[in-house]
């Protein structure tokens, strides 16, 4: 594990393959994500592809700084997708990745890719592209979950501030005014690279409006794999089925 600092942040990295001249795989994790929370995932996509892989801890996760504000905004996906992840990407010298990313790294994806930086192309598991009731009242769900069990233990494995990066999530998500959090109209228009969007049927925190709407709303090709017996985890819950779709996605962009 290597660390870098970006934006004024100290955020924890790996590089996972062999470089072959290949457009960088860029991995972006779910909002109580990590690397190690990734598994093996990460590798295995580069093995099939022959790409690298980019894997990072985003601020206030896993190794990297711990949340230091009280609470983020609910810019915070904007804030990553046009800021630190540009940052991120400049400092380790990558250019015209092929974004990866799950739950809100799959927002945070769109969001980069729709503001015009230069993207080969976007997998976006299990994405938030506007806010529905069903992933607020999960997410409430969550916040008992955690206050109740040994969540905080589990979640310690991977991350340096359970609590600071728990709530860091959970209660962004439940401010009355993320309700009308929604990049359909200002950024999916102007994603103009290829996207395959990948949800389970059995996804607690998302209906497939949201694939729906990607594939309506986007301008370049676009890819949906709809899964069945798969929760808001495709690449832990239906791992081969999601690993070949993007294997030959990521093949086709090479």
């Amino acid at each position: 594990m290597a660390f870098l600092k970006v934006a004024g942040r100290t955020l924890s990295y790996e590089w996972v393959g062999e470089e072959r001249g290949q457009p960088a795989l860029v991995f972006l994790h779910e909002g109580l994500g990590s690397i190690r929370q990734w598994r093996d995932f990460p590798a295995r996509v580069a093995a099939a592809t022959g790409a690298r892989a980019l894997v990072y801890d985003r601020y206030g996760y896993g190794q990297s700084d711990v949340l230091q504000e009280p609470r983020r905004t609910v810019q915070f996906m904007h804030q990553e997708g046009l800021e630190s992840l540009p940052a991120l990407l400049s400092a380790l010298e990558i250019q015209e990745p092929i974004l990866v990313g799950h739950s809100d790294g799959a927002s945070i994806a769109l969001i980069h890719a729709g503001a015009g930086h230069e993207v080969r192309g976007v997998v976006a598991m299990a994405p938030h592209v506007f806010i529905e009731p069903i992933c607020l009242s999960s997410i409430a769900k969550a916040s008992q979950t955690f206050e109740s069990t040994d969540l905080p233990q589990r979640l310690g494995r991977y991350h340096r501030d359970a609590r600071k990066t728990f709530y860091g999530w959970a209660d962004v998500w439940l401010d009355p005014q993320f309700k009308g959090w929604d990049i359909r109209d200002d950024y999916l228009p102007k994603v103009s690279c290829p996207v395959l969007a990948i949800q389970g049927h059995d996804d607690e925190y998302g209906t497939m409006a949201q694939l729906d709407e990607i594939a309506r709303r986007v301008a370049g090709r676009c890819e949906l794999l709809k899964l069945e017996q798969c929760g808001h985890s495709p690449f832990r819950d239906q791992p081969e089925q999601t690993l070949q779709a993007i294997s030959v996605f990521v093949k086709e962009l090479q």
